[in-house]
Parts: structure tokens; C-alpha cells; sequence
């Protein structure tokens, strides 16, 4: 089974993992949103390509889900010191990352290819593609007007009123062709969108006018796994923004902002008794550890497997 996941944050990071070992090596696609890329001390930093990137290499932190394990802080300690800005962390190992993108896009090199190559030195199988190679920014309306992802989602905490989105660059912006061939690929059975935050972390990919377009018009099942449980987000802020956009963090909620893209979608036990438009699979979407990973993976997979026949 050839499979394309859309991704972004924690949440989606861990499902590919499960993804990744439950299909044979190379069967795994995993399209990662770059909304949240920016460039910080000088440096382009792309959080939700490393944080998958980690995840499937088992290098991650698997307490945060971001960042990598065993991580020291001595450069921040260091620039704090010195006056500089410290409210987003690099930390010592991370930056080595940050450092070899930054002098590789310089270069004239792509982010796909130092995506591809990163993952391969550090033994992925699985094709690891950004949503695009053009710039996307992700820009967050609120009460206090408009501030760049980062700004809202680390500086400020989330704590402003979210008031809506934009994505700076979206219109103009081609999917990679590593994300092109995936969802072009004949052999191709299944979409899973994972439980990433709906407007924040998948957002973004949906904004790229090709991509919304090769969803629309899929011959295969596009499932989605719901990041909700009982009304409330897993991990991050996505429970906070739906409520203040007026939307229930509920399956019927999480299908509307999709849009008719989905046939199918994975909601925990807590929300068994939802009613929704598209068939749904019950089960625990918890993912406490490897194991739950691979098993609601597992349970995605079969699921849209069900619907393809």
C-alpha cells in the first residue's frame, strides 16, 4: 500500500512514525506543512520538517514531541548572556540543523533536497517532502492584529484572540515535486491526514491552489484522523482557536473545515456518539507511545482500505 500522510507539529510526527512502521520501507510518503518556517538569529529554521524528520529517525524528544532527546542548552544560556533573544530555543544539537539548512539554501540548493538528503544520513526510508519550496508564512489575525505563526504560537503562547488566518505566499505557490509525485503516484491507495492541528499545521497545505485541487479531484480514500477528544485538542491550541473562531471541536466541526476533502475519519471513543457526513472509525486515537502509534496507524490504514473497496 503506497501512502501519502499531510503533516504538521507533534501530533502528525507521531502518526507517521506509526505509518512508517506499518508499511515496508519506501511505501510511506510524508507531505509537511512550512507555514511555521521562518528565519530566526539569522538562520532558517523549518519546526515541523524537523520535528517529523526527528520522529521518524527516533532522535526526537519524545516528552515534548519536538526537539531532539539528550539536547543541551549551552548556546541559549550563552546568548542570553550576551542580550540576545532567547524566547525561541535552539538547542545545542538542534542547532547543527538549522546552521548546514541555512548555508545550504544559501547556496541555491532547494529545501527538498536538503530535506531528502538530512533524511537520508540519518537512515529514513520513508520520503519526507515539504509542501512546497516557495515561501508560505502563516499569518495570525487576532485582537491585537497580525502576528507572524511564531510570534503567536511561542513568543505570545497563544494567549491573544485568534480572529482567523492568511497565508502569505499560498496563492503562487507550487507543491514540491516530491509532493506533486506522491499525489500523482499511480500506485498511490490512501490519503491520511494526520491528527495535526486543522488550521495551523494543515492549513497551509490546503492553501497551496494544486494541492487543494489533487485532493479534490483524488481517486483514492483521503481519511483524516481527528486531533480532538471529548471537544478538547490532544496537544497545543487547537481547542482554544476553534472556540474563539466559534466552532466546536467536534468530528462535524473538523469536516467543515475540511470541505468535502474527506471520505473518511478516524475519532476516539469519547466522541462515539458524533454524527458526521462521512463514515467513521471508532477507536482510542491516544498515542502515548510507539505502540499506540503504530496501532491506530494500523487501524487508519485498514480503515481506508474498507472504504477503497
Amino acid at each position: 500500500m503506497s501512502v501519502l500522510a499531510l503533516a504538521g507539529g507533534v501530533g502528525g510526527a507521531r502518526l507517521a512514525a506509526g505509518l512508517a512502521r506499518a508499511l515496508p520501507p519506501g511505501d510511506l510518503a510524508v507531505a509537511v506543512n512550512t507555514g511555521d518556517d521562518f528565519e530566526h538569529l539569522g538562520l532558517s529554521i523549518s519546526p515541523d520538517i524537523d520535528t517529523v524528520v526527528y520522529t521518524l529517525a527516533g532522535l526526537n524528544n519524545p516528552e515534548l514531541g519536538w526537539g531532539l532527546a539528550s539536547e543541551t542548552w549551552a548556546f541559549m544560556a550563552a546568548l542570553e548572556r550576551l542580550g540576545g533573544e532567547t524566547w525561541f530555543r535552539l538547542g545545542d544539537r538542534d542547532l547543527a540543523t538549522h546552521v548546514e539548512r541555512t548555508r545550504r539554501l544559501a547556496a541555491g540548493e532547494t529545501l527538498s533536497a536538503i530535506t531528502a538528503d538530512f533524511a537520508a544520513r540519518l537512515d529514513i526510508a520513508q520520503r519526507i517532502v515539504p509542501m512546497s519550496d516557495d515561501p508560505v508564512r502563516t499569518i495570525v489575525e487576532t485582537d491585537e492584529g497580525a502576528l507572524a505563526f511564531q510570534d503567536y504560537f511561542v513568543r505570545r503562547q497563544c494567549a491573544p484572540v485568534f480572529r482567523g488566518l492568511r497565508f502569505d505566499g499560498a496563492d503562487g505557490a507550487r507543491p514540491s515535486a516530491g509532493f506533486a509525485e506522491a499525489l500523482a503516484d499511480p500506485a498511490l491507495e490512501a490519503i491520511v491526514i494526520c491528527p495535526s492541528n486543522p488550521l495551523l499545521s494543515l492549513g497551509p497545505i490546503l492553501a497551496v491552489p494544486e494541492v487543494r485541487a489533487a485532493l479534490a479531484a483524488r481517486r483514492v480514500p483521503c481519511i483524516a484522523v481527528s486531533p480532538f477528544i471529548g471537544g478538547q485538542a490532544v496537544k497545543g491550541p487547537a481547542g482554544k482557536i476553534m472556540a474563539e473562531l466559534g466552532r466546536d471541536a467536534t468530528p462535524a466541526g473538523l469536516l467543515a473545515l475540511y470541505d468535502g476533502l474527506v471520505d473518511g475519519l478516524v475519532i476516539d471513543g469519547a466522541d462515539a456518539g458524533a454524527r458526521a457526513d462521512v463514515p467513521l472509525h471508532v477507536t482510542d486515537t491516544l498515542m502515548r507511545g510507539p505502540d499506540d502509534q503504530t496501532r491506530l496507524a494500523r487501524e487508519a490504514l485498514a480503515f481506508a482500505a474498507g472504504l477503497a473497496r
